[in-house]
This record gives C-alpha cells, sequence and structure tokens, in this order.
C-alpha cells in the first residue's frame, strides 16, 4: 500500500489549513506574544496535522483537535531552553493584520499580558465563540473553574483598560464596569 494514500490529498490539507489558518495564528500570538514564535508554532501546527493519521467528525473536532495542538505547541516554545535563556526586550507586539483600530490594540496589549489561564479562556470564548462547555471539553478543565477564570480575568481585563484610561471615563473599546467598587 503506498504511503501516501493513507494521508490526506494536498487538496484536502490546502483547505483545512484555509479553514483554520486564522484561528491557529490567533491562539499562537495570544499565547507567545510575537509574531516571529507565532509563525513557528503555527508551521508546527500544521505540520504535524499533515503527519496526523487519524480523521475528524466533522469540522469542529479538526478546530478543537487543532486548538489544542496549537495550545500544547506553544506551551513547548514557551519552556524551551532558548526561550528561558533569551533576554526578553519587554516591548509591545508588533501590530499585525487582524487588529481593526487603536482601542483593539490597546485591549489586545492587555490581554496580551495576563497570565496564561485567563488570556486563553477570554480568547476562546470571544474570539472565538466556544461556550464555557465547549472550552471545558477542549481544555480539559471544569467549566466553574473556566467560569471563574472567565470573571477573573474580565476583572483584570476591566481593571487595566479602565487604569489605562485613567480619567474614570469609558473608551470606546472598554469592557463597562457593572458599578462594583474596585478593590486596590
Amino acid at each position: 500500500m503506498d504511503k501516501r494514500s493513507l494521508r490526506r490529498t494536498d487538496h484536502e490539507f490546502t483547505e483545512m489549513y484555509e479553514r483554520n489558518i486564522d484561528t491557529v495564528y490567533r491562539l499562537c500570538y495570544v499565547l507567545l506574544k510575537n509574531t516571529v514564535d507565532a509563525d513557528d508554532a503555527v508551521q508546527s501546527v500544521f505540520l504535524k496535522l499533515y503527519h496526523y493519521g487519524g480523521a475528524f467528525h466533522d469540522r469542529e473536532h479538526e478546530k478543537a483537535w487543532l486548538i489544542v495542538t496549537a495550545r500544547n505547541t506553544c506551551k513547548d516554545v514557551l519552556k524551551s531552553w532558548w526561550r528561558s535563556r533569551r533576554v526578553d526586550m519587554d516591548v509591545l507586539p508588533e501590530k499585525t493584520y487582524w487588529h481593526n483600530d487603536e482601542n483593539q490594540g490597546d485591549v489586545l496589549e492587555k490581554l496580551l499580558r495576563l497570565p496564561e489561564k485567563y488570556k486563553t479562556v477570554l480568547y476562546l470564548y470571544y474570539m472565538e465563540g466556544y461556550s464555557i462547555r465547549e472550552m471545558s471539553q477542549i481544555l480539559d478543565r471544569k467549566e466553574s473553574t473556566l467560569q471563574t477564570q472567565l470573571a477573573k480575568g474580565r476583572e483584570r481585563l476591566r481593571m487595566d483598560i479602565g487604569g489605562m484610561y485613567g480619567d474614570g471615563k469609558s473608551s470606546p473599546g472598554a469592557i463597562q464596569s457593572t458599578g462594583a467598587p474596585k478593590s486596590t
């Protein structure tokens, strides 16, 4: 049996790539905070997909597999020897093609500074539209844990964004406060 016959055709792979490249890239960018590492991670994820011999039940299963693979690949990059021994210049992330306006760039900057557990949950919920139940299956975490992380992540982001404008007034892209007093 020809080894190539067990894999997807080039056309099928191209369709999968085009369907999912934006999601995988944005997730890698959110987790790694720079375009160079995100590009490398995306390439690794799709190389893994190319060599993956399993079948997907539907497009949601395919997307979930890619999200989990992307997250794991990014974790591997973050704990790699090279990354732990290089000096971080602590510069703002470069603007990429998916920034629509200045406020979104400010919000993204604040999102990237959150701990991984908050930014992943916020990203999947707001950017990709996953429900708590779906994220629970993808991330292998309890729904209650995800609800807590989502609430705490929102509050941290709200405080960061509120502090960014300093005058207490709401900005066009800011998350609206519920009126509860802020704790310092």
